[in-house]
This record gives C-alpha cells, structure tokens and sequence, in this order.
C-alpha cells in the first residue's frame, strides 16, 4: 500500500519517493505506482491533485485496484530509482478551502434549520451541496451563510482523528458513516464532527469566507451553489468588473443600476412592438405591391409570386397569408435563398380550386427538396439548384399544365 504523505501533513507541497512499477491503462493511459505519495487521488467529492513527478506532469490521479495510479503525460523511459515529487499548491490549498468550507456550510444548514446534505461536488468554478428540502427561502439561506462566515471568523481548529466506527459512534456525528474500521473523523470543536477523507486547513480561519451564489431545484431536492476562501474574491472581481462596464453602458452609479436596467427594457419593449406594429403595415404595402403584378392562370385563378434573399420564411409565411386574405381567387408562391438553403412558401384563397398539397412533390423534387402541408399552404426547402425567381418559373409551368 501506498504512504499517503497527504494525511501525515496535507500543507507539504515536495516529496521523496521510489517508483514501484508503471503501467499502462487499456485507453492507453500512462501511469506510475510509488512507495509514499502527497499526490490526493479523486474521492469524496474532492478532485486530484496536480503537480509533476520527475518533471513530468501529473494529470490525474486515482485510487484503483488497491494502489494509488499517478496518470502521467508521458511515460518514463527508464524507472528512476528515487523520485520528487511535487504538488501544485494553489489547486491543493484551493481544494482545502472549498472541502473544509463544504463541511462548515452543511453543517450550518443542519444547525440552523434541520437541513440535511446529501450529496457534494466541488467544480472548478464552484462548489454544489443538495439539500434534503423540496423548497428553500432567502432567509434560510442568508442564516446558514451568516452562522457559517461567523464560525469562520472564529478560527476553530480543524481537526482529524483516526479511530474505530465504534469509537466515532460516541460523537455527534452528521450523517451515518460509510465505513465502519478506519473512520477519518474530520472534527470543528462543538460543531461539525464528519467522517471524510479529504484534505483540510488547520483552522477555518484559513477557509476564508463562504457566499452562496443560488440555488435550484433538482430531483426533489434543492441544489446549492456556493463558493469559498479565494474564490470569493475570484467572484467579488469577475462581479465588479461586470458592474463597471454596466456602469459605462447604462451611465448609471450602481445603486441606480436596476432602475436604469429597468427604464431600457421597458424602453426595448417598446420600440420592439411599435417595429412590429410597422413590419405589419411595410407588409401589407408588399402584399399591394405583389399582387399588382398577378399572373392570370388557365383555371381562373391568380398567381402572385416573389424571390428574395436573406429573409426569414416566418416573413414569407405571413406575407402569403397577407395576401390570401383579401383575394380568395389567388394562389401565391413565395421563394427565399438563405445561404445554401433555397426555400418556398405556398398559399391559396378559398375560392381556387388547386390541392397544393398534391403539387407539393414535384415542386420539392426541383430542389432535391422535401416540405409538408396541407391543402391550401405548403412550405419546405431543398438545395439551391436554381435561383429563387428560376423555381418560381418552375412553379408557374406546373400550374398551367
């Protein structure tokens, strides 16, 4: 079994080791097995640590089989007999703030409102913890985050002791152990007492503050989102210049932030309906215009037919109900390019006797096409074979045969 280094003193950043074999994963992944290691591998909500071996980056680290795999950028070409080891210190210590903080906010939660956690992830931005609870308010929220930063103030000793599950049992533990022999109780002084297998800051002092940044509902239960000690400042910074440059953009001071937000969205959802009120009326100029130039068909009734480029076919689809509306003896074919897509809308008025829907086929089959309908409005798109105004030619010979 492998020394874990990381347990004995969790701040030792450089080792001294012996490499007992390397090997090679199936998904051809190369890893190394070593006598003593401060490398942390994935477990218990806490990610691996980083770092190199012999200058040879670490890249993931796993407890599997019964050994501690150190994956490893490339292979060694030879096995040194002794080898340093080193981890990256700010993902270890970053990870120590975020596990440590995870417990000191659980148990808040437990403390304050009865609020049982059951599960935890920590992520590279931020940490989620999900509450035994179908809803959650912002008052219980801002109580578990004010006892938690307060017992963080404190500086209680974080502590770690090895023991029997019959000797955790004589302390008022969170949640049922998984283990039942070496129980790593990991313990807040008349507060928090947990077994995990994490790696922790000697006092939550070090965890430096706790924000919850929102929650969720997921499965029945409530997911937390939250972030500790240096990520704060992290989200205080990111926030801030945010803020800045809303700053410059609504020339608004940020107490008046929400109000000028506010005044622009309302300003936005006006001009919105009043631009929409105007398409209607540029529409219904269009729809005059087409069907001024109408084609009259051998049955009796009258095409209207246009090409555009670069448009939505939702427009062409309101134009041709446009003009529908008023001339019930009117077939209309409207055809639009977008890109390398050429597509067609049809319509008909009431009183024509043309079943669009059985024209449908051979109008997409011009464009290696396919589309769907109904009788009386078709709509689909192909490939764009011929221009917009050549598939209307096409369309045209169709109906006079």
């Amino acid at each position: 079994m492998t020394t874990k280094l990381y347990y004995e003193d969790a701040y030792l950043t450089t080792f001294e080791t012996t490499i007992n074999h390397q090997g090679q994963e199936e998904d051809g992944r190369w890893y190394v097995v070593v006598e003593q290691t401060a490398f942390y591998p994935t477990g218990g909500g806490q990610p691996f640590d980083e770092g190199v071996l012999n200058g040879i980056p670490v890249v993931n680290v796993e407890e599997t089989a019964g050994e501690i795999r150190h994956y490893i950028e490339r292979p060694f070409e030879t096995l040194p007999g002794k080898a340093m080891g080193e981890i990256d210190w700010n993902r270890r210590f970053d990870h120590m703030q975020q596990h440590a903080g995870q417990h000191i906010l659980s148990a808040a939660f437990a403390e304050n409102l009865g609020y049982e956690t059951i599960s935890f992830h920590l992520g590279k931005e931020f940490l989620t913890i999900d509450l035994a609870v179908e809803k959650i308010t912002y008052e219980d929220a801002c109580k578990a985050e004010e006892l938690a930063n307060r017992l963080i103030r404190e500086g209680r000793p974080i502590e770690t002791k090895w023991m029997t599950g019959e000797e955790a049992a004589a302390y008022p533990l969170r949640k049922e152990l998984a283990v039942s022999d070496d129980v790593r109780l990991v313990i807040i002084p008349d507060f928090d007492y947990n077994g995990c297998g994490g790696t922790h800051p000697r006092s939550t002092s070090e965890v430096g503050a706790i924000k919850i940044l929102g929650w969720e509902k997921h499965k029945g239960h409530i997911r937390l989102q939250f972030v500790c000690g240096d990520r704060v400042l992290g989200q205080l910074h990111q926030k801030n210049e945010v803020i800045k440059e809303l700053t410059a953009l609504l020339q608004s001071p940020q107490e008046k932030m929400k109000e000028a937000a506010h005044q622009l969205i309302d300003k936005v959802k006006i001009q919105e309906k009043q631009m929409e009120e105007l398409k209607k009326e540029l529409m219904k100029y269009e729809a005059k215009e087409l069907q001024g130039k109408a084609i009259a068909l051998p049955k009796g009734a009258n095409l209207v037919k246009g090409a555009c480029q670069n448009r939505p076919v939702q427009e062409l689809q309101q134009l041709a109900r446009e003009i529908i509306a008023d001339n019930e003896e009117t077939v209309v074919f409207l055809t639009v390019q977008n890109g390398d897509k050429l597509q067609v809308v049809g319509a008909k008025g009431k009183q024509t006797h043309q079943n669009l829907k059985d024209l449908a086929p051979k109008i997409f089959a011009i464009i290696n096409g396919k589309g769907g309908g109904k009788e009386d409005f078709i709509q689909g798109g192909g490939e764009p074979v011929v221009s917009p105004e050549g598939l209307l030619d096409e369309i045209e010979t169709i109906l006079n045969e």
